[in-house]
């Protein structure tokens, strides 16, 4: 462990970067943590209402122990927070085909129910019966997870914010970090929009979407791209409500379309995961009107009841995609006591209560085989678009 007396300065307050600044405090860092907020930022991925909490990664036996881990961590974490935050209402995954070895959808069922989790087979009749919001025709194949469910996600960000600034670690809103400061083989701090310096022993930068942006030499590695998110408001929200209309992917790998029950305002979300739009953010971006109607369409289809609901509102969600779809945290390699924290994928979220400690034993080199496939890498080209992009 180090010393109390090193310090650290954290770059981006979203998800990643509140976790890793919490930790780091808790082994006795001097933490400064660093946004232009305001915090949660807007165009933060960690911001919006909601985020899925699930353990289906297909046939990838890494990421499902992992996020069984961070299972574990919400239900710690929901236990000693005074507010419901972690709804554990359940995740539908449905297809439309037959759960076979070798769909992300039969190699998911595999893997979970290898470990226990008591999911509940789903075909036409039992969609009609408990899920009756769905056309069950289209999908008359899938399972229920009763372990999974969602996290209110911006308040979230705000409540571990609060805690990590209760722990001491000093909340700097309105800092937009220009530059790191150091030479070709050392970063010593950070220089920002006003000119300010601030130095420290680490810096690390959790920056997100605007991590490429601040290191360039990762923009073969990592893409900011933006990703469609809608809300809906029903009529009649009886139908959506948690029981009977859990967080839900639907063919999710061939679709990309995911959703949640009816939020605490009224609405439900939907979104879709898909290539997205190459952007740079703080730029604005907004949901065009062509994506309205394609996901009108289908709702018309999938679920009727939610096809002409008026659309309450509309964000870009900003992704920071890595080549291969796996988080980045790790020590740069030619630039001492630089440390990334980055690479969401539109998945990460959901890791939050076990990425603190990863990324805080990056920062301390502390040996750990889980940070293996997050180390440093070489970009191979873009890997082939599957469902461990699936969106959050």
């Amino acid at each position: 462990m180090s010393p109390p007396s090193s310090s650290a300065l954290v770059l981006g307050a979203g998800v990643f970067g509140v976790v890793s600044a919490l930790e780091l405090r808790r082994r006795g860092w001097s933490v400064t943590l660093l946004d232009p907020g305001p915090v949660p930022h807007p165009d933060a991925s960690s911001t919006d209402a909601s985020k899925l909490i699930r353990m289906d990664y297909g046939s990838d036996a890494f990421m499902t122990d992992l996020a069984a881990r961070a299972m574990a961590g919400w239900e710690a974490w929901q236990r000693s927070w005074p507010e419901t935050l972690f709804h554990r209402d359940g995740f539908l995954r449905l297809r439309s085909e037959p759960l076979a070895p070798g769909s992300f959808e039969g190699d998911s069922w595999r893997l979970l129910k290898q470990r226990g989790v008591p999911l509940e087979a789903v075909d036409a009749e039992a969609l009609r019966r408990r899920f009756p919001a769905w056309s069950p025709e289209l999908f008359p194949h899938g399972y229920f997870n009763p372990a999974a469910g969602w996290a209110e996600s911006g308040r979230t960000v705000a409540r571990l914010v609060g805690e990590a600034r209760a722990a001491g670690v000093v909340v700097e809103e309105g800092a937009r970090v220009t530059r790191l400061r150091g030479d070709a083989g050392r970063v010593d701090g950070v220089e920002d929009a006003s000119g300010a310096v601030r130095h420290a022993d680490a810096v690390v930068l959790a920056a997100g979407a605007w991590t490429p942006l601040l290191l360039p030499e990762l923009s073969e590695a990592l893409t900011p791209v933006g990703q469609p998110v809608l809300h809906f408001r029903p009529e009649d929200p009886e139908p959506f409500r948690a029981e009977r209309f859990p967080t839900w992917g639907a063919d999710i790998s061939r679709t990309g379309w995911y959703g949640f029950p009816l939020h605490p305002d009224g609405t439900v979300k939907v979104g879709h995961h898909g290539l997205g739009w190459r952007l740079r953010p703080g730029e604005g971006a907004r949901v065009p009107d062509a994506h309205v109607e394609r996901c009108r369409a289908f709702l018309r289809g999938a679920i009727p009841g939610l096809a002409e609901a008026p659309l309450e509102r509309s964000r870009v969600c900003f992704y920071c995609d890595s080549f291969d779809g796996y988080f980045w945290v790790g020590a740069h390699p030619e630039r001492k006591d630089l440390f990334v924290v980055s690479g969401g994928s539109g998945h990460g979220f959901k890791f939050a209560p076990v990425l603190g400690a990863l990324a805080a034993d990056a920062v301390e080199g502390t040996p750990n085989p889980l940070l293996e496939p997050f180390r440093w890498r070489e970009p191979a080209g873009r890997a082939v678009e599957d469902a461990r992009y699936e969106g959050e």
